[in-house]
C-alpha cells in the first residue's frame, strides 16, 4: 500500500472484493452516473476509470441498478443509475457481510501482531 497525493494505491485483489459494494452505497442516497463514481472511488482510492462501466453493466444487468439518460450542460447526456430494490437489499446484505469479514481480519491482524 503506497500513497500518492493523499490517495492510498491498495491492492488490486482488494479492489475487486469492495468495489461492487462501494458502487452500491455510492448510489443508496442519488442517481449518479460512471464518470462520478470513479472520481468519488478514486478520491478514497485509486481505480481506473474504465473499471467502473463493465461492473455498472453488469450490475444493470443482474437487476441491481435501473439506468436513464438525462441532458448535461457539459456536453452530451449522461446514463445515470438508480438503484432498484433489488440493489439495495443486495447492497444491505454485502455491508452485513462486509461487517463481520472486516472485524475477522481486524481481529486476526490484533492478534498475529501480539505475537
Amino acid at each position: 500500500m503506497k500513497a500518492e497525493l493523499g490517495v492510498v494505491i491498495i491492492n488490486v485483489q482488494f479492489k475487486k472484493g469492495v468495489l461492487e459494494m462501494c458502487v452500491l452505497v455510492l448510489t443508496a442516497e442519488h442517481d449518479t452516473y460512471g464518470y462520478e463514481l470513479a472520481n468519488k472511488i478514486s478520491e478514497k482510492f485509486l481505480i481506473a476509470e474504465g473499471t467502473i462501466y463493465p461492473l455498472l453493466r453488469r450490475m444493470t444487468v443482474e437487476g441491481y441498478f435501473e439506468t436513464y439518460l438525462s441532458e448535461s450542460p457539459d456536453g452530451p447526456p449522461r446514463k445515470y443509475y438508480r438503484l432498484t430494490a433489488k440493489g439495495r437489499t443486495y447492497m444491505t446484505e454485502m455491508i452485513k457481510e462486509w461487517k463481520v469479514f472486516s472485524q475477522g481480519v481486524d481481529n486476526i491482524i490484533a492478534e498475529g501482531l501480539k505475537e
